[in-house]
């Protein structure tokens, strides 16, 4: 016997004739068609011009009202069908400086300047093509299938999201002013480590804060035969890489999740020459406002500590700086997740939502709750890898690609195809409840 959510699914039309998965069916071909031409021609964050474009002109076609250039190249699309709640629906528009490897005839041989005028090659390594394809898809669907449901769609297409910068730009810009205010809003992110067919779920606490910190090392330099007439940058740069490492395992609580990671270290030009500075540069995580505050005091005071021990003056001593806002911590609304996760579970199979801890990865979706309405919101982790790549993964232990890496590449069409129905019935099951 169908269980009462299922024959709720049907009244709403989600099992009719004219079905949701006969809908996707029949725009698989131009939809693979989309992923191929946004995977081949990425754009950096806040560079997404074409792209952003591209995206205006999918949901315009499907009569929606196109806003765009909101917060940068950010698009906002607005479908109004009747009274009722509005969802909004968000995806991302951004590549990565990444090189990509591989043979794919769609492979990305793109090549720009970035905003220090460097040449780098760009990549959509975080899956942000199928994002986006899912986001045009699930419009088409839900549009298709307007009499179905009442109120209102507003799809969001979002810039510099790889940045942590793009969702605090459009709210500033006045998403939530000059466009109806949602009720919820969700989103879907690929997972490089899951399997197709399958959704990473975390309730609560999702994904960690972010923060870059740049630490300028200074020291007086000289021959590298004479280490004694000098102030060895390089040798206090390394002590204080290693010192920032007692701060998760000696000054928090032993379960409290903090990465404190070192990315940058640049020093010196020549064997034999001891320069007078270093650069190092952070990432650091963590997932509450305390432990936030706590480690990067603690970042200052280990650098300067050590500054002095190794006896620089006050104007050497080490500068530490923390570059822009940084990314909140996501949260996931405890009852919004569970609703959607229930409609998943019966439309996909219990198996198929797995539940997961949070993840020391950024997520700027972040920023669309934290505002004086709170308004909740629901980011998942969509499975976009061979199920038996997954098994052999867990088989020989070795470690599958991931995002962010050049060698990263969904299961493009079942990815798509299962990412838009179960954001076309998560739209669905809250428009009309």
């Amino acid at each position: 016997m169908k269980s009462l959510l299922l024959i709720a699914l049907a009244t709403s039309g989600l099992h009719a004739a004219d079905s949701i998965d006969a809908l996707i069916d029949k725009e698989k071909p131009s939809l693979i068609q989309l992923y191929e031409d946004l995977h081949a021609h990425p754009e950096l964050s806040f560079h997404e011009e074409k792209t952003s474009a591209r995206m205006a002109q999918e949901i315009r076609a499907l009569g929606f009202e196109v806003t765009e250039k909101v917060g940068g190249f950010g698009v906002v699309g607005v479908f109004k069908n009747g009274p009722g709640k509005t969802i909004l629906v968000r995806t991302d528009l951004d590549g990565l400086p990444v090189r990509e490897i591989g043979s794919v005839p769609y492979v990305s041989k793109t090549v720009t300047k970035d905003d220090a005028g460097n040449d780098v090659h760009v990549m959509h390594a975080c899956g942000h093509d199928v994002h986006m394809t899912c986001w045009v898809g699930t419009a088409r669907a839900l549009v298709a299938s307007k009499d179905q449901w009442k109120g209102t769609l507003v799809f969001i297409a979002q810039p510099a999201e790889e940045r942590g910068a793009g969702a605090k730009a459009m709210i500033e810009d006045g998403l939530f002013q000059r466009f109806p205010k949602p009720d919820v809003c969700l989103a879907l992110h690929c997972d490089s480590g899951l399997a197709v067919g399958t959704f990473g779920v975390t309730s609560g606490p999702a994904t960690a804060s972010t923060d870059s910190v740049d630490i300028v090392v200074h020291g007086i330099g000289g021959h590298g035969a004479m280490p004694n007439m000098t102030k060895d940058p390089i040798v206090l740069a390394s002590q204080i890489v290693l010192a920032l490492q007692t701060i998760d395992s000696r000054e928090l609580h032993p379960v409290e999740p903090v990465v404190v990671t070192v990315g940058k270290f640049n020093g010196g030009t020549k064997h034999n020459i001891i320069p007078d500075k270093v650069e190092l540069g952070l990432t650091v995580r963590t997932t509450s406002a305390e432990t936030r505050t706590q480690v990067l005091e603690s970042i200052k005071r280990i650098c300067r500590g050590l500054g002095i021990a190794a006896g620089l003056p006050e104007n050497l001593l080490p500068e530490i700086s923390l570059l822009g806002p940084g990314t909140p911590s996501l949260y996931n609304d405890p009852d919004l997740t569970t609703r959607v996760t229930d409609v998943w579970s019966e439309a996909f199979g219990k198996a198929s939502v797995i539940e997961r801890k949070a993840t020391m990865a950024g997520e700027d979706f972040s920023r669309y709750t934290m505002t004086p309405d709170k308004i909740p919101i629901f980011l998942a982790w969509l499975g976009t890898v061979a199920p038996e790549k997954v098994e052999k993964a867990k088989q020989t232990g070795e470690a599958l690609p991931s995002l962010h890496s050049p060698f990263y590449r969904p299961e493009a069409a079942p990815s798509i195809t299962i990412g838009i129905k179960a954001m076309t019935l998560a739209v669905m099951n809250e428009l009309n409840r």
